[in-house]
């Protein structure tokens, strides 16, 4: 088979085209350039961030892992859509009192979407596209289906549940087999240039403030009763559940529990009043049909690193889900994904509207 791999420069998406080639298919390389340089500033974002102003450092790194496995590579931009489809959300979440996650939405409709689809129109030929996720992907009576990788602490598939059953069915993720430990294992052995390149630790490294591209605005920290504890300069400068940097003093440890736009208000409280029961999400993607259609027990993922913990899930009106949790879960951040697992298997998920 012929193979498009989207190669980042690092060792995840390195290992998963060498395995391809080692197996005797025919293997292209391709990255997204989505770094803004005209018509946004060189902000101070810096590496082990996917987004960055050091994003030619990693299309170089990952050019010379192409030459080295002798492979055909392409660059191919992606900065307009990336702009248009990610960072506006990202802004408009943020400054809506949501915590958006923006590795959601780029997999979902530029890194799975945009880069294979624009290598296809530039007369590029494969049969699958592959990445370096931890994830895995089957083919089920017909129709595909999205499971967690393997390892359990590197499982990806939180981050891929907004894929399509047309995306899926043209996806291969050589890794979902492999722990981490197995992946560098695999690129020293064969020495591979990638092996010891750290991972990338967040969709931006700099300050958001710098995407959001918005001014100061003075306003206060108050407690559940409304009484004035400081002052902030912005309520999009903090997320659900913050401890540190609040730059209040309480004789017990205060948490971020609300963020107020209207008012530009960010109430704080104690530990206790950050756990939640239920939530409520929409913008649902269901990759197993009827998944969410009558009440069923489920398990759920609110966070990336958490494992998946027992959830009973029932439709609501306006195409709707509710999550009950069997124990309570802290600090559950409105505009977060949920994602609902059958075991290893994905139902789907979606966008956190709130929590109580």
């Amino acid at each position: 088979m012929k193979y498009l791999v989207g190669l980042s420069g690092g060792v995840d998406s390195s290992v998963a085209a060498f395995i391809l080639k080692q197996q005797g298919h025919e293997v292209i390389g391709a990255t997204m350039s989505i770094w803004g340089k005209d018509g946004m500033a060189v902000h101070s974002g810096h590496k082990n961030a996917c987004y960055g102003p050091d994003e030619q450092e990693d299309i170089e790194a990952a050019r010379k892992v192409a030459e080295q496995l002798d492979i055909p590579y392409y660059v191919f931009d992606c900065k307009n859509q990336y702009e248009s489809v990610v960072l506006d959300n990202f802004k408009k979440e943020y400054l809506s009192g949501r915590t958006p996650n923006p590795c959601v939405w780029c997999n979902a409709l530029i890194k799975f979407g945009i880069l294979p689809a624009l290598a296809r129109e530039n007369g590029i030929d494969f049969d699958k596209f592959a990445t370096g996720h931890y994830a895995r992907i089957e083919n089920l009576d017909g129709k595909y289906i999205l499971k967690r990788g393997l390892a359990p602490k590197k499982d990806q598939s939180y981050f891929l549940y907004r894929l399509k059953q047309e995306q899926l069915a043209n996806i291969y993720l050589p890794l979902g087999g492999y722990t981490k430990e197995e992946i560098r294992k695999i690129a020293k052995d064969n020495g591979l240039l990638a092996a010891d390149k750290p991972d990338s630790q967040d969709f931006y490294a700099g300050d958001y403030n710098e995407l959001l591209e918005i001014t100061e605005k003075e306003g206060n920290i108050v407690n559940t009763d409304g009484k004035i504890l400081g002052t902030h300069k912005g309520f999009w400068n903090y997320t659900i559940g913050q401890r540190k940097g609040l730059g209040v003093s309480s004789t017990e440890p205060l948490y971020v529990l609300e963020l107020k736009k209207d008012t530009n208000e960010v109430v704080v409280g104690p530990v206790d009043k950050t756990f939640k029961k239920s939530l409520i999400a929409d913008d649902l993607n269901v990759i197993v049909a009827g998944s969410f259609d009558m009440e069923r027990r489920a398990q759920a993922k609110i966070r990336s690193t958490q494992q998946p913990v027992e959830v009973l899930v029932r439709p609501i009106e306006n195409g709707k889900i509710e999550v009950e949790f069997d124990e309570y879960q802290k600090s559950i951040a409105l505009g977060q994904s949920v994602v609902l697992y059958d075991d290893d298997i994905v139902l789907g998920g979606g966008v956190i509207d709130s929590a109580n």
